[in-house]
């Protein structure tokens, strides 16, 4: 059945897969931009766009009018902002997401997360939805210099369990989907694409372990898991993981990047020998108030090195859903449209 959605952050890169499948499948999309926002990942697309700021309460409502469905997927993702700027856009600009979806009585939401929400600290275990929220990492010295990459994961955790509490208050249909690290064309931000950059450059050495396991997803599938969450419109409040069925070796996915990109993968150093390099790059950085980070933080250390697991099971006993893209398939599509682009 075609619905009328509107979906926030769709020019970004996930939200323009989801946008895309959206359209594929003949729904009517409007997009929630901010003024001066980038636009290129739209272009050519039959959308519409609204220009609007998820971290302004007042002026949503209105912009809301009308819509079956609205599917929230704007949000400051990085690894170096303030707290505050996150907190801003990832916590305040949810909640008034949820406010305008209220008001205009529009009773299913659904708003991305993440599983960073659970933590990223490593572990042998496989985690699932029933795994408690755990997200700040116990950096060294994170007491006294905290880790930015923190402020990702505490806002995304911190807007999930209140969304959560707002729909349970006020009898809202709210589906949360937390995907895995995502790769896939137009990706720029989860890692992938600098580390192959780096590669590119002939940088000899780099974060790695040779057996730790990483959940990642494909852009193209993930945005099938919103068009499974909107045909199943599940009842009530659900929070559901979204990954590969296998979790990959982080050794391997790399491989996979550098062979497809033509480069040669730098050789794997383990965590103990990058790990106080990189605060001292990081450090730097914040005392300079450097507004870009650099090549190491502790943050992006433990992401190539740490053992991370996560099941997909809640995903295909609710939404029917399982990511079907190969790994291989899916990193290849990727290498070629930055390749395509002139980006590699």
């Amino acid at each position: 059945m075609k619905q009328r959605i509107l979906v926030t952050g769709g020019n970004g890169f996930t939200g323009s897969h989801i946008v895309r499948e959206l359209l594929d499948h003949g729904h009517e999309v409007t997009c929630l931009v901010r003024p001066g926002s980038n636009r290129r990942n739209l272009d050519g697309l039959t959308v519409t766009l609204v220009e609007g700021d998820i971290t302004d309460g007042e002026q949503l409502p209105p912009l809301f009018h009308g819509y079956d469905a609205v599917i929230h997927n704007a949000a400051l993702v990085n690894d170096w902002s303030v707290f505050r700027e996150m907190y801003t856009v990832n916590v305040s600009g949810t909640m008034h997401v949820l406010e305008a979806c209220r008001v205009n009585e529009i009773s299913h939401t659904i708003l991305t997360g993440t599983i960073s929400s659970y933590g990223e600290t490593h572990s042998m275990r496989q985690r699932d939805e029933s795994w408690p929220d755990d997200s700040h990492y116990p950096y060294l010295f994170d007491r006294f210099f905290p880790c930015r990459m923190n402020h990702y994961r505490d806002t995304k955790a911190t807007a999930t369990r209140k969304a959560v509490e707002f729909a349970r208050e006020h009898h809202l249909d709210l589906t949360v989907l937390e995907p895995a690290f995502v790769y896939g064309e137009r990706e720029f931000s989860t890692g992938f694409y600098e580390y192959v950059k780096a590669a590119q450059a002939s940088i000899p050495v780099a974060p790695g372990n040779r057996t730790c396991r990483f959940p990642v997803i494909y852009a193209g599938d993930l945005a099938k898991s919103y068009l499974a969450a909107l045909q199943k419109r599940p009842q009530g409040i659900h929070r559901i993981i979204l990954s590969n069925p296998v979790n990959e070796r982080m050794d391997r996915i790399l491989e996979l990047f550098c062979r497809f990109s033509g480069v040669r993968k730098p050789l794997p150093l383990p965590k103990w020998l990058l790990y106080g390099p990189a605060a001292i790059l990081e450090l730097w950085q914040t005392v300079t108030k450097n507004t870009h980070p650099p090549v190491l933080t502790r943050g992006r250390v433990n992401m190539f090195t740490d053992n991370l697991e996560f099941s997909p099971e809640k995903a295909r006993n609710v939404l029917d859903f399982t990511a079907s893209t190969p790994l291989e398939e899916g990193i290849r599509k990727t290498v070629d449209w930055y390749k395509a682009n002139g980006y590699l």
